[in-house]
């Protein structure tokens, strides 16, 4: 059998006569009978029953007519995807982003992306920039962001911005004072780090090495929002990116510049030897709106 003598028995059982299954399907009424004969022929049982010139479903063709529905709704469902293929590339886009930007740009070209593709399934998960790389290289997500700490053998690897550090510090520090913050100020202060891993950290690690400066390591994490938590509850200072510390801004958290300036850089990751889709390219077009290289 065939999927269009599938068509033809569905459109038949469903409009009653083969006059108008073949006004449905476009074809002649002799095309009809023709296509339910060869099904007949093939699966080896009457479907119908020819009664005064009418074709009226037998007990097997009703029984066959429920299991041809289930595939028929299948059918349906794959010309819907190929229909969404063939316009946009993809019915849905998946987004791993390191959690830095997942508060802040992210959502900010999202909310652009899903205004010009409303019906486009979205998936975001914010793992750390390492995990990102290999959700991306692994083919299992579209389109990443990461951090440019990981090694991207395997991946696609695109500069997608460079945000100068600032200090973060908890409201009625002193340093609150300071209209810009330097090595020295940060000298026995509690400091909350991030990642040995981190290139900014270990950007942060060399000037202080450099000038004998010794801040009292409080606590060490690879999230730039933990950091500025832990800034707003008090438990001492961080570098951190203005963009993540935007939403704690004047609500017990304060930023200052840090100098020599140290940047925050991150990567737009895509998978290996594939061509986006037109999704994912119109996701990349948002996404880079708010690319950004400051010095």
């Amino acid at each position: 059998m065939n999927i269009r003598q599938i068509e033809v028995f569905h459109a038949l059982m469903t409009n009653g006569t083969t006059s108008r299954a073949a006004e449905v399907l476009r074809i002649s009424q002799p095309a009809v009978s023709k296509a339910i004969q060869e099904l007949e022929r093939v699966i080896g049982f009457a479907l119908f029953d020819r009664i005064k010139g009418r074709m009226v479903a037998t007990a097997e063709g009703q029984l066959f007519f429920r299991e041809v529905e289930g595939s028929f709704a299948g059918l349906i469902h794959l010309r819907s995807a190929a229909a969404r293929i063939r316009d946009f590339g993809s019915g849905e886009i998946r987004i791993a982003c390191l959690s830095a930007l997942s508060t802040n740009v992210l959502p900010l070209a999202l909310r652009a992306f899903h205004t010009r593709h409303p019906d486009v399934a979205i998936t975001v998960l914010a793992p750390l920039s390492s995990v990102v790389k290999d959700l991306i290289a692994d083919g299992q997500f579209d389109v990443g962001l990461a951090a440019d700490e990981i090694d991207v053998t395997g991946v696609e690897a695109r500069d997608f911005a460079s945000h100068r550090a600032a200090i973060a510090l908890p409201s009625g520090h002193p340093l609150e004072a300071r209209d810009v913050i330097r090595p020295e100020d940060l000298d026995g202060q509690s400091f909350l780090a991030l990642a040995p891993e981190d290139t900014t950290r270990r950007e942060a690690d060399r000037i202080f090495a450099e000038r004998g400066i010794k801040p009292k390591m409080v606590l060490e994490t690879p999230y730039s929002t933990t950091i500025c938590a832990m800034v707003q509850a008090g438990l001492g200072v961080g570098m951190v990116s203005p963009m993540t510390a935007e939403p704690y801004l004047g609500n017990g958290l304060s930023l200052r510049p840090f100098e020599p300036a140290v940047h925050f850089r991150t990567l737009l990751l895509l998978p290996p030897n594939r061509q986006p889709s037109r999704i994912v390219t119109d996701f990349i077009g948002e996404l880079m709106a708010f690319s950004l290289f400051e010095d």
